[in-house]
């Protein structure tokens, strides 16, 4: 991602948390941050798509219904453990997709 991509996904990402009310103290304790940290990612001033980032972003993006292809994408981490799992077979594929989808429950226990 480029610079103009990140401060883009960056303000994308400050909207959403305003159209639903969502304080950057409430950001910080879900991810794991300061305030200011979430205060600059969100106001664009950002040079690389760091972890934290990225956490914002997704945060965001599930409260707006969900992550986007694009967001998939561009999670480097997700790419790469993807690509050194994967054998490139449907059937794999289709295999992986499960266990993914399998995490989910996961997130209706930490919550």
């Amino acid at each position: 991602m480029n610079n103009f991509d990140l401060k883009a996904r960056s303000l994308r990402a400050a909207e959403i948390y305003r159209r639903h009310g969502t304080t950057q103290a409430d950001i910080a304790a879900f991810v794991g941050a300061s305030q200011p940290q979430v205060s600059r990612l969100l106001g664009g001033n950002i040079l690389r798509a760091t972890r934290l980032f990225e956490e914002i972003c997704l945060y965001a993006e599930h409260l707006d219904g969900g992550v986007t292809a694009d967001a998939v994408r561009a999670n480097e981490e997700l790419v790469e453990a993807l690509a050194s799992t994967w054998d490139g077979t449907a059937e794999h594929a289709k295999a992986l997709a499960v266990v993914i989808r399998s995490l989910a429950v996961l997130r209706l226990v930490t919550k």
